[in-house]
């Protein structure tokens, strides 16, 4: 590295031919060294399949340190938010930078409470689908429909337009998640209410029915409003990279959203609580805990303890702590702490906690393992775990979709290749091959 006093650079020797790379400073984290000049200077490119190691963004939004177990949202900690805030606080907070006065949280709940209700023609969308869809290729598909119904939020380069869509994806996302669930157990869709919040009117779209009176609890309600604000944002994960990368073509928003959706039904992504649940359920049984943990530390055996560890957090997941508090409450007023999954998730977290094996390898339970026993106590199948999380996190997306829409530096992504097929060669004729 070059002297400290001047502007710091990195240094890169090529056969014998030197190349000084500009090294950037963060606020915080790692230092980053600058190779956008690097293929014109020196004809190489670098490679680091998954990027890993690369920064594709510069962005003031999320920041994640893995090795404190540290997750800050424009610099405020995860576990304060959880503890003292709510979800659409932390909306506006990630939309807009900066904690909202009295007057500006009522006036962003007011605005997107109002616009919770989708076009009325979108029903026929929900209609073609097989009762059997999986609710998140409804979502893909409803979401990215919505550039048809909303004309006038599509235009990128007005910045109005650019917040109507912001406002109508967090208000409809829970109405589009609500009614794709609905559809699929073949009840009738129940419209949005203005007098609930948030979390309150989604558990209220999903569970309540017409025949009857339908009470929202406030001690669940805080539970998935609680699992909302774990899921907010993180940073630059696959999700929000593909959102960020169609949106980099100019693609309009709900297109954006859309391709995030669909990235996120992934299960190494969305679908790790899914996951985390059916395990407990293989598992099955208390005393067959010792076997699975035993495979789990068996390096040629297929099977991964899932819920457990981090790609990112390489000590303890920060969001964990909060969603294991909540599924306590969760599961003490529903009465349901004898429910054998829950039995074999408990004693699993322990005897894992307890075998040295994990505390080295520092595979500690995370937001998946807990957030899924809420949900299947709360009633959702395992189908709805990856569409709460698309909800949860559409307001990152946006968050992220925006900031990059006003970054000077915006260029399509064109990520490069390490070329390893057939060199030129010649076409052969059928008859002569």
């Amino acid at each position: 590295m070059a002297d400290t006093q001047g502007p710091r650079t990195a240094t890169l020797t090529i056969d014998g031919e030197s190349y000084e790379l500009p090294l950037l400073t963060p606020t915080a984290g790692p230092d980053v060294i600058d190779i956008r000049k690097l293929y014109g200077q020196a004809g190489v490119f670098t490679y680091d399949p998954g990027f890993t190691s690369t920064a594709a963004c510069d962005s003031t939004i999320t920041f994640i340190d893995g090795g404190q177990g540290e997750l800050l949202h424009r610099g405020y900690p995860i576990d304060q938010l959880a503890e003292k805030s709510h979800f659409l606080e932390v909306c506006y907070i990630l939309l807009y930078g900066e904690l909202p006065s009295a007057a500006e949280l009522e006036d962003f709940e007011h605005r997107v409470t109002m616009h919770t209700m989708i076009h009325e023609q979108m029903n026929n969308l929900f209609r073609g689908f097989r009762r059997d869809a999986h609710p998140m290729a409804v979502m893909v598909g409803v979401v990215g429909a919505m550039s048809a119904f909303y004309h006038d939020s599509t235009d990128i380069n007005d910045p109005w337009q650019r917040e109507v869509a912001s406002i109508r994806l967090i208000a409809k996302m829970p109405t589009i998640a609500a009614w794709a669930y609905k559809y699929t157990i073949g009840q009738p869709f129940v419209y949005p209410r203005n007098d609930l919040d948030y979390a309150s009117n989604f558990l209220h779209m999903c569970f309540s029915v017409p025949a009857e009176e339908y009470q929202v609890n406030p001690i669940l309600a805080r539970a998935m409003d609680r699992i909302f604000t774990l899921h907010a944002d993180h940073e630059q994960n696959a999700s929000t990279s593909t959102v960020r990368l169609a949106s980099s073509s100019g693609a309009n928003p709900f297109a954006c959203i859309a391709a995030g959706i669909a990235c996120l039904w992934g299960p190494a992504h969305g679908g790790a609580n899914q996951a985390c649940l059916e395990m407990l359920r293989e598992i099955g049984t208390p005393n067959r805990i010792p076997e699975y943990i035993e495979r789990a530390k068996d390096r040629d055996d297929p099977f991964r303890l899932m819920g457990f560890g981090h790609r990112v957090y390489k000590n303890f997941d920060p969001r964990a702590k909060v969603m294991k508090q909540s599924a306590d409450e969760v599961l003490e007023l529903l009465g349901i702490e004898h429910n054998p999954t829950l039995q074999v998730a408990k004693q699993l977290e322990a005897a894992a906690l307890a075998d040295p094996y994990f505390a080295e390898k520092k595979l500690f339970p995370n937001v998946d393992f807990y957030s899924g026993i809420i949900l299947e106590a709360m009633g959702f199948p395992t189908s709805m775990f990856t569409p709460i999380f698309a909800l949860s996190r559409t307001v990152g997306w946006v968050s992220q979709w925006k900031e990059q829409l006003a970054d000077p530096q915006l260029k399509i992504g064109r990520p490069r290749q390490l070329y390893l097929g057939e060199v030129m060669r010649d076409y052969v004729d059928i008859e002569d091959r």
